[in-house]
């Protein structure tokens, strides 16, 4: 027990994970109280150094689940990490326009003025990469193609904080945003600076409510799963690759955690459905319509999939040629199976 790390840490994105339900459930401090392993969370501390890791993951002996673009740079710029698990979840991606646009198509867009948010604060700008994605994914479904439009760059960059405001906790730290997603995009577009938006999940459900605006294309749940690959679907679950080396069992039984996790919540949709709603910070109502609330705690489910493995190595194909990494690397060297292995031949011994 003495040969194990004091502490490991944990962090993942406010939206539907199997390890987010691990974690509110309790299942991995149970899991490693009998090692004598502290397990932390990235979110809770307020060191900015550490809490840097949740973008490029370079504590020790840490986790990561959440939004693939963050995982994705990590690995671009030489983060050494292993991917030993890949969820998809399928989400509300959509383009919105104001009711008095006329634009009720995506045809309808062509020749109008679309917002692309630009966070020049960030190392990688996440949400810009989410946006153009789904956003050319959905001209494509309408024949409208990239150069039809006209591209608006939108400073979604946080304000500089007063000394009142970073009391407040508004000030971002080590990645972390003070200013809502979707807040500067929307007012762009309430002021008819540009004529549609990009918004996704439970927020982006929010947004449109509130504004009643009209759903041009939501492409999160088109049959074909190539228009969904986006920096949500899938979501990785990675591991610092030292940790994966020298402590293969610490890995292994974090991994058998949010399995177990995904296999609670096939069985407990209510449950699930209340854990996603404190997770994401949305009512009920938002997140049935951004995951599909009636299937949601179906696809929580963590697996290496040939067909997710493809669809991560095809967004990091994208996130290259678009310009938001500065390196290609091989998505099948990234995959470790051990973890998974190793637990599925347990499973088939007992």
């Amino acid at each position: 027990m003495s040969n194990y790390p004091k502490e490991i840490w944990y962090t993942r994105c406010p939206v539907p994970t199997p390890l987010g339900i691990a974690i509110n459930r309790g299942l991995i401090g149970s899991a490693f109280a009998p090692l004598g392993i502290r397990v932390n969370s990235i979110q809770d501390t307020n060191d900015p150094e550490t809490r840097a890791s949740h973008i490029d993951h370079h504590l020790p002996h840490s986790f990561r689940q959440g939004g693939s673009v963050p995982a994705i740079w990590a690995r671009a710029t030489s983060a050494d990490t292993r991917v030993i698990g890949l969820s998809w979840i399928d989400e509300s991606q959509a383009i919105i326009a104001l009711p008095g646009s006329g634009i009720r198509t995506v045809a309808d867009l062509r020749g109008r003025r679309i917002a692309l948010p630009l966070r020049k604060d960030q190392r990688i700008d996440i949400f810009r990469a989410t946006a153009l994605r789904a956003l050319l994914a959905g001209l494509s479904l309408g024949g409208v193609g990239e150069h039809e439009v006209e591209w608006i760059d939108i400073d979604a960059s946080d304000p500089v904080a007063t000394d009142g405001q970073a009391q407040l906790g508004i000030a971002a730290r080590g990645g972390w945003s003070g200013r809502p997603l979707y807040t500067a995009e929307f007012q762009a577009l309430v002021r008819g600076e540009v004529d549609a938006i990009h918004v996704k999940g439970s927020l982006g459900q929010e947004f449109a409510f509130l504004a009643g605006a009209h759903v041009v294309i939501d492409t999160g749940f088109h049959p074909d799963p190539k228009i969904r690959i986006n920096n949500g679907t899938p979501r990785p679950l990675t591991v610092d690759a030292a940790t994966l080396d020298r402590y293969p069992e610490i890995a292994e039984r974090l991994l058998a955690q949010v399995i177990a996790a995904g296999d609670w919540a096939s069985y407990n949709p209510r449950e699930t459905l209340a854990y996603i709603a404190r997770e994401t910070g949305s009512s009920e109502q938002f997140v049935r319509a951004a995951y599909g609330g009636d299937t949601l705690h179906q696809r929580l489910g963590t697996d290496l999939s040939e067909a997710s493995i493809d669809a991560l190595a095809d967004f990091t194909t994208f996130l290259f040629e678009r310009g938001f990494l500065p390196t290609h690397f091989d998505v099948g060297e990234w995959i470790d199976r051990r973890p998974f292995e190793t637990l599925y031949s347990a499973r088939d011994a007992a």
